[in-house]
């Protein structure tokens, strides 16, 4: 090698490093300018954070009292710690413990079962219909219900639902039937929860499967009509098929939220007749945390919760991956 290329590669050598750190440096005075440029994006964002820093991150802190015995007036840290104790009392010793559970899980396998299923198939009816006025209305019609509360809703049902004036029983009379306490019924409560949710959630659920069904390329049905497919083939062979993404996704969400059975509608609508089908979690929670002062053992409950949920989170994504779909991580 010539002393003259000698020279050369030593320059370049010595001088590669330097356009790596200019170009490092450059990229992150670009990063900063978009930040700067989008820095209004960031104000709007704040009030967002700060909500989730206070309500979503600050209560970790109190997570602790599931493993204390926590004395109100010593305040957290100054609570005795107990180790297991209060999971000890949850699972071997507490009366309520089990029963509340049971009514969770079958809630929510309930809603799992026949409500999951609602909104896919509305969309899907809602994406056939031709007329776009009455498609209008009647999505305005089914999206209403989500916008009142169940303290709101809950009126109306024991209303519509009485035994002696309640519309719904005035009609089953009319045919000769005898009259039911929906409401105060335990063969009959779980279903009416789970009627009732459906109702007032079908419409709001169908707008992410509606955005889905948009995005489907007009070019598969067309392909199916010139193979002759009617709309009940294109909907199993086009329609489905293209939905079985967010179909996924929404699922993993739903399994994870197994142990949420609806708290507000269950506590506005169960009475003390109804407790030992109507009893949930959330419920147990709220009134052996309000009305008991029980914070340690509700802590605990809270954790167990969240805790099953996270898992049933990571084991309902891995099978979903494993079927050959986009989980969520």
């Amino acid at each position: 090698m010539t002393k003259k290329h000698v020279h050369s590669v030593t320059v370049s050598t010595l001088s590669d490093p330097l356009p790596s750190v200019a170009a490092k440096t450059k990229k992150t005075h670009s990063v900063w300018r978009e930040y700067v440029k989008s820095r209004y994006l960031f104000v709007m964002l704040l009030p967002v954070i700060i909500w989730y820093a206070i309500f979503a991150y600050g209560p970790i802190y109190g997570i602790q009292l599931a493993f204390k015995e926590f004395h109100i007036l010593d305040g957290i840290n100054g609570s005795p710690w107990v180790g297991m104790e209060n999971f000890k009392y949850l699972f071997f010793q507490s009366p309520d413990f089990w029963l509340v559970m049971k009514n969770t899980v079958l809630l929510s396998l309930y809603h799992i079962v026949f409500g999951f299923p609602a909104p896919i198939i509305l969309a899907i009816l809602f994406n056939e219909i031709r007329y776009d006025l009455f498609k209008r209305i009647a999505q305005a019609l089914t999206y209403l219900p989500h916008f009142l509360s169940w303290v709101v809703l809950s009126g109306i049902m024991f209303i519509i639902l009485s035994p002696t004036t309640g519309v719904v029983n005035y009609v089953m009379a009319a045919f000769g039937l005898e009259p039911i306490y929906f409401l105060g019924d335990q063969n009959y409560f779980r279903f009416t929860l789970v009627i009732s949710a459906i109702w007032k959630e079908i419409g709001w659920g169908t707008i992410i499967y509606l955005a889905a069904l948009v995005s489907i390329d007009t070019q598969l049905y067309e392909a199916a009509i010139m193979d002759g497919a009617n709309r009940w083939k294109q909907t199993l062979h086009i329609t489905l098929p293209c939905l079985l993404p967010t179909i996924a996704i929404m699922f993993i969400f739903r399994v994870g939220g197994i142990l949420d059975a609806g708290f507000d509608q269950v506590l506005n609508l169960y009475t003390p007749g109804v407790f030992s089908v109507g009893d949930i979690i959330d419920t147990f929670v709220y009134r052996m945390g309000i009305s008991q002062m029980q914070f340690s053992l509700t802590t605990a409950m809270g954790l167990f919760k969240n805790v099953i949920a996270f898992a049933l989170v990571l084991l309902t994504n891995y099978l979903v991956k494993r079927s050959g779909q986009e989980g969520l991580i």
